[in-house]
Formats: C-alpha cells, structure tokens, sequence
C-alpha cells in the first residue's frame, strides 16, 4: 500500500515565475467545464491578477515532501446573495489527479480563507456536471447549498453546484 505522506500538500503563494501552471491548467481536458482553453493574452492577465489580489490569496499546491508544483489553488473576493464572502478554485495537473490532491488543497485554501479572518463563508462553485470538483467539495467538508447559473466565462452560460465552507463566525 503507497503511503499517503507521499501526497501531503503545501501551498506556497503565487509568484512571478508561476506563469507556466496557467498553462499547464489551459489545456481542452482542463477547461472543459470553464469554457475551454483561454488565449495567451488572458492567462497573461490572470497572471497579473493572481499577483495583484488585495483581497484573497492565490497559490502554487506543490507536494510537501519534494517541493514538486502539481497545481494551483485561491480565494477571491466576491458578493453572493448579497454578502461578501470569499470564493475558491483550483486545478491540479492531469498525471497528479486522482491522488486526493485537490481535496487536501481545497481542505487548505479553507484554513487560509478562515485564517483572513474577514469573511464568515467560502463558496466553490463547478459546474454540475463537473463530477470530479464536486467530488473535491465534497472531500474538503463543503456543505451543497443547491445549484445557480453563472456567466463564466463570459458569454459562458454553466449550471453550477453551490457549496460553502463555514468559516467561523466573524
């Protein structure tokens, strides 16, 4: 049996030289549920937002024990029925997936999201026919809200599963 320590995660915040996870993440089987692959000049800008976030963190989740990058996971500001809450995403690489990876990320980016201290719920939201993040939601301890539709992409039309982490009262 594999020892699960070899798949202990650390986040490590976004930096400059992270550029290349945006591609890695731009991929058809990737962004399937997103809207597909996005241009170069969009990953360009939301690798300029990732390390411009005053609100929310972006990260690099690499494998604790070797340092070794095998996706990216964040929170961002957002207004949900009204509130500000913090939002989250994430996306590991395809040869690191089905590993509970994502899920020990997302478990993580819960305890960095409680840790601002400034907003009482985090939310996800995949698409409903993204079995594999609701699967993540569900491993992390998020709690199914119900479904909304969302642009996203724009002009991208999903229906999605609302989930949210309980964050501690603030």
């Amino acid at each position: 049996m594999e020892s699960t320590d070899v798949w202990r995660v650390r986040l490590d915040p976004w930096g400059e030289d992270d550029f290349w996870l945006l591609r890695r993440n731009n991929s058809a089987e990737m962004t399937e549920h997103l809207g597909g692959p996005e241009t170069e000049e969009r990953l360009a800008a939301r690798h300029r937002r990732y390390l411009g976030l005053d609100s929310g963190r972006m990260y690099r989740v690499t494998l604790a024990d070797t340092g070794q990058a095998v996706g990216v996971v964040g929170f961002w500001e957002r207004t949900w029925e009204g509130a500000a809450v913090w939002e989250t995403g994430w996306g590991v690489l395809p040869e690191f997936q089905g590993r509970g990876l994502a899920a020990r990320a997302a478990r993580a980016i819960v305890t960095e999201a409680a840790a601002a201290g400034s907003r009482r719920y985090l939310y996800a939201f995949p698409s409903v026919l993204h079995h594999a993040s609701n699967a993540v939601c569900r491993k992390a301890g998020f709690e199914l809200m119900g479904t909304a539709d969302f642009e996203y992409p724009e002009g991208h039309w999903i229906t999605s599963h609302v989930w949210r982490a309980d964050l501690g009262p603030r």
